[in-house]
């Protein structure tokens, strides 16, 4: 029986190749730090509910990949040069624009990402609004997951593995290995959420800074590809084959992820602290757009009293840029 579930685990994970844009570790660190750059008034209700917010983070890429869900994929990635070659800025700001000009099976093939990101904003609003908290929790959660998936330089190229330049592999690499090995060094401490005026604007703001990160993030890994000996950058078997993690991905040596973060300076925690302000300053904007509804009746005061203790000491983690040892699938 042991060795039966084992193997059905080990088949639900290996769908999940390529799923996280930061990988589980990147995904949950994101939505649970944005919970601490909220007000006071919001911060509560949502550390109350931390756990789900925290492991619906990658909910998104269940859909996706475990129960199939033909919708979901598009959701998570814009492939800027199949939509325009020249620029961001000639792409249509909303998606009943975006459905004006392009057909609905081209849209399928090259993503949906930021106005499917606008789509949830007016529902969350919505959720606000009507004080609905299964709506609130669900929505707020999942938006973590898209707006991480936005400052993924890859997830807005149709270069999104190295595919088309001798760099397959190095989605996950970046997004998932690097973070494994380097995020507990990262100040996820992002100061306090901000009101976001035009959430359009905002919104490709935030996708064309990320795709303008995508060639640099590609050059960076094969100039320093260029001083490795090929058996230095891959870790390899007794045989010589190199290993591959349970998503069937290339694992990179200790050293050449190092001598990566490093050229990299800086960029994988700079998108990941992109990724924690932007979700905070969304939920704040949503809120407040929504009248700034009440949340603390929402659940009852003996919640928050049995979980203020925890509560206190994790706040205090953040002031200093950590949290706790959140729990997640090692990938690498």
């Amino acid at each position: 029986m042991v060795k039966r579930l084992t193997i059905i685990i080990l088949l639900i994970a290996t769908t999940l190749s390529l799923a996280l844009a930061w990988g589980e570790w990147g995904h949950k660190h994101i939505n649970r730090a944005a919970i601490f750059a909220l007000p006071d008034s919001m911060r509560i209700f949502f550390y109350n509910h931390s756990d789900f917010i925290t492991e619906e983070s990658v909910i998104p890429d269940i859909r996706k990949h475990t129960i199939n869900d033909k919708a979901e994929g598009t959701r998570h990635y814009i492939d800027i040069e199949d939509y325009d070659k020249n620029s961001v800025d000639n792409l249509p700001r909303t998606l009943s624009e975006a459905k004006a000009k392009y057909d609905s099976s081209f849209m399928q093939k090259n993503g949906i990402l930021p106005w499917y990101i606008q789509d949830i904003m007016v529902k969350l609003t919505k959720a606000f609004r009507d004080r609905r908290k299964s709506e609130i929790l669900f929505l707020a959660a999942d938006l973590g997951h898209y707006l991480g998936d936005a400052n993924m330089p890859l997830h807005t190229s149709s270069n999104h593995d190295g595919q088309l330049t001798g760099q397959k592999g190095i989605h996950s690499f970046w997004e998932a290995q690097l973070p494994e090995h380097f995020g507990d060094t990262y100040n996820l401490n992002v100061g306090q959420a901000v009101y976001i005026s035009d959430i359009t604007s905002e919104t490709w703001s935030i996708i064309k800074h990320t795709h303008s990160l995508a060639d640099t993030l590609l050059l960076i890994e094969r100039n320093v590809k260029a001083t490795f000996v090929k058996d230095r950058i891959f870790r390899t078997d007794s045989a010589g084959n190199i290993m591959k993690n349970i998503f069937n991905q290339p694992i990179h040596t200790s050293e050449y992820a190092l001598a990566v973060h490093n050229a990299m300076n800086g960029m994988v925690q700079s998108q990941m602290r992109h990724a924690i302000k932007d979700l905070a300053n969304y939920w704040y904007t949503a809120w407040v757009n929504a009248g700034r509804p009440s949340l603390e009746d929402l659940d009852s005061p003996a919640l928050f009293e049995s979980n203020n203790k925890q509560y206190q000491k994790e706040l205090k983690l953040w002031k200093k840029g950590k949290l706790i040892e959140i729990g997640s699938l090692k990938e690498f």
